[in-house]
């Protein structure tokens, strides 16, 4: 069973899980979630096993105690503060969906950090449209329609046919989310907004991997394929899109943690 453990520092703490004994440093950065990933460590660990041998894996969480309002600016400064608490340099770094925008800023404002870069299902803008889905979530989330915004959360993420197989799965989830959970859902979700780092990219120095899903329900298509346009000047730049696996395709698409690994340990 994994341990979940906090790490203190510039007056917040964040809770966070490791695996592997690999001499290479990873740090995972997970999307927005109604609950905190730090309940599925045993099975992102075992999902990641991977990488395990020939890395370390840090899974952050966001931070304990958030203010009122927190924008993936905030986000991206306090995990670095965690980063850099943990001693961690040279790190592999993937960001999935909001995850990735964290990721990608850390890039921008601390480019001798990140050694490589994985972008998963994210953009370095948001987009009225790309705010459709984030909007129906929060609006969910402040009715306290719990059921409603599992099972949207869920319709959104996903390809139709796992959808199906797992809405009874969202339907009993959303019976343990607690007022709590949504209260920083909303703040979270509504953090994304506003978020454009765009003509920054320019400061990440380090090989990127961009991986999108031509079916993206939640960000679009547009947004990976926007960000290979605006990084094409970097030489060390990667994009891969997939087809039929839906937003969360770092969750369903089977080969794609292979995908990572393999850019991880390209020279």
């Amino acid at each position: 069973m994994i341990n979940i453990e906090t790490v203190t520092a510039n007056g917040i703490s964040m809770d966070y899980f490791q695996f592997g004994n690999g001499p290479k440093t990873c740090v995972i950065i997970p999307g927005l979630s109604i609950q905190s990933v730090m309940d599925a460590a045993d099975s992102i660990s075992d999902g990641y096993d991977i990488l395990s041998k020939d890395f370390t894996v840090y899974v952050l969480d966001r931070r304990k105690n958030l203010p009122n309002t927190y924008t993936i600016y905030e986000m991206a400064k306090d995990t670095v503060y965690a980063i850099k608490e943990l001693g961690l340099k040279n790190i592999y770094l993937f960001g999935a969906s909001q995850g990735g925008m964290i990721a990608m800023t850390i890039a921008v404002k601390h480019p001798a950090l990140v050694k490589k870069l994985v972008l998963g299902s994210t953009s370095s803008h948001v987009t009225p449209a790309q705010l459709e889905a984030l909007n129906k979530w929060i609006a969910l989330a402040e009715n306290g329609d719990r059921e409603g915004l599992y099972l949207n959360f869920g319709e959104m993420l996903y390809p139709p046919q796992v959808y199906e197989q797992n809405k009874e799965y969202f339907i009993n989830a959303s019976r343990y989310v607690t007022d709590e959970d949504l209260r920083r859902f909303i703040i979270l979700a509504s953090g994304t907004k506003g978020f454009h780092i765009t003509e920054v990219l320019k400061a990440i120095t380090c090989p990127v991997l961009a991986i999108g899903v031509y079916e993206d329900k939640v960000l679009d298509s547009d947004a990976t394929m926007e960000l290979a346009e605006q990084m094409d000047w970097n030489k060390n730049f990667n994009l891969y899109m997939y087809i039929g696996f839906g937003h969360a395709a770092f969750d369903t698409a089977p080969d794609y943690r292979k995908r990572i690994y393999d850019f991880f340990m390209k020279d």
